[in-house]
């Protein structure tokens, strides 16, 4: 059983590997109201109904600015991220523990390939965009995951009220 478990995560894990370097490519499918997944820490928001922007810088010190940002409940938010660096740099939003345990599958599965709607991929000089709905009251996170950038403590928080 503790063997095909495994196998089963493995092949989960490698069917999703393919490019999460510098030459990742994956792009978010477009806004599909049907399809949209709720999270502990909101959904995908609809591009119609962003009632506020909110820009952050990546760079190459490992750190967001601003590394706080504040939100209301309900309120659709959209981010505009900066990569300001010269390497790769991502935000992923989520909550404390789904960060880590995504920080650690990218550890063992580095060029793993992901587009969801909670990330953006961005390559040096350019800029990403994600548009979240905060459905719930309460502290989370926004990162970059590949491997050693967490570690080095690009790690940024949402408070929602």
């Amino acid at each position: 059983m503790k063997t095909t478990l495994t196998f089963a995560v493995l092949a989960w894990a490698a069917s999703t590997a393919c490019a999460h370097g510098d030459t990742h490519v994956a792009t978010k499918p477009a806004f599909n109201a049907e399809k949209v997944e709720e999270r502990t820490f909101g959904r995908e928001g609809d591009p119609k109904k962003v009632t506020r922007t909110i820009k952050l810088d990546m760079t190459d010190a490992f750190r967001f600015t601003p590394a706080d940002v504040a939100v209301k409940r309900g309120e659709t938010v959209k981010f505009v991220v900066v990569n300001s660096g010269k390497v790769l740099h991502e935000m992923v939003l989520g909550t404390t523990e789904e960060l880590k345990a995504h920080a650690e599958l990218m550890k063992k599965f580095p060029d793993m390939e992901h587009a969801d709607a909670n990330m953006a991929h961005v390559k040096p000089g350019a800029k990403g965009e994600i548009v979240w709905q905060f459905t719930q009251a309460g502290e989370y996170q926004f990162a970059c995951l590949i491997s050693g950038h967490y570690e080095a403590g690009m790690v940024g928080k949402v408070v929602v009220k």
